[in-house]
């Protein structure tokens, strides 16, 4: 079946659509023939509707907190899914030291409301043989690897933080659902997201917004830990093709073999600034070490051979251009990021547990 033909007439509904993987995700489902895309988000302060705004002829919104069972069935009753893209989750690592039981309530709480919800609405529907719930996840599930190996479908759970112990969570019961109730679920996991749109406490847009303000580039601990990057626009490609080509009840890690040190990720962007602001350069002068993360993993990376296998896909976003393109977007558009500033996020630093 063409990519078409099965997104033709389609009915979706999407969790976490303003937020920077959930608005490319409304992005991308925009340019295909689908009949109805539904938006769930809470908008909380890592939403924006900037975001969609371009697009926003192509969906409907319902502000929906997915703690809230009631508000999350009517959200089914009025999108009447045949798909379910879960994006919504509390990501930041910093701010789930900070406050856990926001991630417990989101990312758990919220994803076993959904799960439920949709298996009511599947078997009354007479289990259509065309649904999809698709679980969107984290490879920080999986814990931390040495200098060697990669993490792939079977390795071990092993989450670290409160976000990653969160998440894996959320995957369990995502998986239960299917296992237990027969639920056609597709489970993802995939590495550190980039590209424009992202919310400025995030790594990129944080240095880029500093080094524009000359700000110190605060680098945790001596820089060495690796991740492995992909840009948002080919994460959300490769999850539609999950939908299109994935088999239910399957687990999926899509990766870019893009691994990075967050030390050569901070000198990329100072390059890059160097280039557009050459009477300030050089920037790496602002590079200053800082106290290292509270349980900080040390890399990350995915042996992304099953998904590539059965899809075909392959990333189309190289980081090193990725980086150039979008450190030029958060210059160009810093209207954007410096509202975030003033309004909800002062690019202060979290997740530092009191001595």
């Amino acid at each position: 079946m063409s990519a078409e033909q099965y997104w033709k007439d389609k009915r979706i509904l999407v969790t976490g659509g303003a937020g920077f993987i959930g608005a490319e995700i409304v992005r991308q489902l925009s340019y295909l023939n689908v009949e109805k895309i539904v938006v769930l988000d809470k908008l909380t302060y890592a939403a924006d509707l900037c975001r969609l705004e371009s697009f926003q002829d192509c969906f409907s919104l319902k502000k929906v907190a997915l703690e809230n069972s009631e508000a999350v069935k009517d959200a089914y009753n009025e999108a009447q899914p045949d798909i379910v893209i879960h994006a919504a989750a509390e990501s930041h690592v910093d701010r789930s030291i900070d406050g856990p039981g926001d991630f417990v309530q989101s990312n758990v709480v919220g994803t076993f409301n959904l799960l439920h919800t949709a298996l009511n609405f599947w078997r009354e529907k007479e289990k259509p043989s065309q649904f999809r719930f698709l679980h969107i996840s984290t490879d920080e599930v999986y814990g931390s690897l040495g200098e060697n190996g990669f993490f792939s479908e079977k390795s071990s759970y092993d989450p670290r933080s409160p976000y990653s112990a969160s998440k894996a969570a959320s995957d369990h019961l995502a998986k239960a659902w299917w296992h237990t109730y027969g639920l056609p679920t597709i489970t993802t996991n995939c590495g550190n997201n980039y590209g424009p749109w992202q919310f400025p406490e995030k790594l990129i847009p944080l240095m880029v917004a500093n080094a524009i303000d000359g700000k110190a580039l605060p680098l945790y601990g001596d820089g060495s830990q690796i991740r492995e990057w992909i840009h948002v626009a080919d994460h959300v490609e490769a999850l539609l093709l999950a939908l299109e080509k994935g088999d239910v009840g399957e687990t999926y890690l899509i990766g870019s073999g893009e691994e990075q040190t967050n030390r050569s990720v901070v000198a990329g962007i100072c390059d890059r600034m160097d280039q557009i602001y050459s009477d300030r350069a050089p920037f790496s002068g602002l590079i200053k070490s800082v106290e290292d993360r509270p349980g900080h993993d040390q890399r990350y990376a995915l042996d992304a051979s099953k998904f590539n296998a059965k899809t075909g896909w392959l990333p189309k976003v190289a980081f090193d251009q990725g980086l150039v393109d979008t450190v030029d977007w958060y210059v160009e558009n810093q209207f954007w990021w410096r509202r975030i500033q003033t309004e909800t996020y002062s690019q202060e630093r979290l997740g530092i547990i009191q001595k």
